[in-house]
């Protein structure tokens, strides 16, 4: 393979195998341009990402953020209340949540500008980014991983992407690469807690050691083609190579991990719920171990996604699947029957959240300092609209008991609310993805 060599002439392509060497280590490149002889400004436009956040460390107990993802939406009429503001009688979704009444907002009328791909919206549910699922552009990262980039390097694990089945997530890296997620309750439970041995735990370290200061090796090579090169590939070897750093950075803290104990917990090692029919026990049972992996600090940033499977929750008056069910066609039987199953779900997350309220630490609750968000790509998984997206937030030290009612014709831009809680989180931007501007109505307790 060819190293990169300044002064090019003009018009000649850079060879599409070029690596950037140095003393015996060589770095492979992404596609420029100038591979096929062109300059930059031919490039496609990159999406509106979020921009470098300045960064406010604030005093107490770290924030922490926690995203339920669902793929096959919620029930509008039976999830929000039909009053706004802070006087809102419970709806029947939420009737078993009074008592977090407190620490619980309902947003509605809320949406992503300009995302209308049915299921495969889901890539743009926590970017924002309506190229994450039309498949004409490239996605942008996503809130949990903007937030585990710029704040979770003091943790053991930057962050957690985990699902009820499968390895799909609505998690994105950077350069809008999905992030698999974690389906085993075992495996996570494992690796949050058990000890490796001691010869594992140094071949680690070696492994972690060994990959480091590529960049340090090449820079100078790096620099000279930066110069070489137009502003489009500048971009993109300015993305790669930062995206090298945060490896570089990554790696070094995976190193002084794998040299440090597990936490202990007062919880045995859980066994793997099977059965696919049981995504209900399966999602209560792994936000158990996040629990767990909150109040020990083991992380700070986590997803867990139930996707739309068609396995039938073994319920008292539920006897077809959920993504069946999903698609009711208002049939009066299936929206029955699928009340059962999304009622069991928004009871399953009250129970976490009661949880995190019962962990101390600073003299608050866990729970007041962990926001806790509730969504999906569809408003009505019936028809595959994604207007009007559920969105249920809870703790995180807001002024909670309200239902910011948003006009269901015409949405307001739910991007504004991942500002706020990139804000919350003392990342100052003024937007997270879209036009700027953050929530308006949710303010600090």
């Amino acid at each position: 393979m060819p190293a990169f060599r300044p002064a090019r002439r003009p018009g000649d392509a850079l060879p599409r195998r070029t690596m950037l060497k140095a003393a015996g280590v060589g770095m492979a490149l992404p596609w420029l341009s100038a591979m096929d002889g062109r300059t930059a400004a031919a490039a496609e436009e990159s999406p509106t990402a979020p921009e470098m956040p300045e960064i406010e460390r604030g005093d107490g107990p770290p924030r922490r953020f926690v995203a339920f993802t669902l793929s096959l939406g919620l029930l509008g009429e039976n999830l929000n209340p039909k009053q706004s503001g802070r006087g809102w009688e419970p709806s029947p979704y939420l009737e078993p949540l009074t008592d977090l009444r407190d620490q619980l907002t309902i947003l509605s009328g809320t949406s992503h500008p300009g995302v209308r791909t049915g299921h495969r919206a889901e890539a743009s549910l926590l970017t924002a980014n309506p190229a994450g699922g039309n498949g004409r552009g490239r996605n942008t990262i996503s809130i949990d991983q903007y937030l585990a980039k710029h704040l979770g390097g003091s943790t053991r694990f930057p962050s957690l992407v985990l699902s009820g089945g499968g390895s799909n997530s609505p998690c994105y890296t950077d350069g809008g690469a999905m992030i698999p997620a974690q389906d085993s309750v075992e495996d996570l439970f494992r690796d949050l807690f058990v000890e490796d041995d001691p010869s594992a735990r140094r071949q680690h370290a070696r492994r972690a050691a060994h990959g480091r200061s590529v960049m340090d090796l090449v820079l100078d090579d790096a620099n000279r083609l930066s110069r070489e090169v137009g502003a489009g590939d500048r971009r993109r070897l300015d993305e790669y190579f930062t995206g090298v750093r945060d490896l570089e950075v990554r790696m070094a803290a995976d190193e002084k991990w794998a040299k440090a104990k597990k936490p202990e917990v007062d919880m045995e090692p859980p066994d793997e719920i099977r059965d696919a029919n049981e995504f209900i026990a399966r999602q209560a049972l792994m936000a158990e171990v996040v629990k767990l992996a909150l109040e020990t600090d083991s992380t700070r940033y986590v997803v867990h996604h139930l996707g739309g499977s068609n396995h039938r929750a073994p319920l008292p008056g539920v006897n077809t699947g959920w993504h069946s069910l999903s698609h009711h066609g208002k049939e009066e039987e299936k929206l029955k029957q699928l009340a059962i199953v999304e009622a069991a779900l928004i009871a399953s997350w009250g129970d976490f959240l009661r949880s995190l309220g019962e962990v101390k630490e600073s003299g608050r609750s866990l729970l007041d300092s962990t926001t806790v968000l509730m969504t999906s790509n569809l408003g009505n998984a019936s028809n595959h609209d994604n207007r009007n997206m559920p969105v249920l937030l809870a703790g995180g030290g807001y002024r909670h008991g309200q239902h910011l009612a948003h006009d269901p014709k015409d949405n307001a831009p739910l991007p504004k609310l991942f500002t706020t809680i990139a804000n919350r989180h003392g990342l100052a931007i003024d937007r997270f993805f879209g036009e700027p501007g953050t929530q308006s109505g949710l303010e600090l307790a």
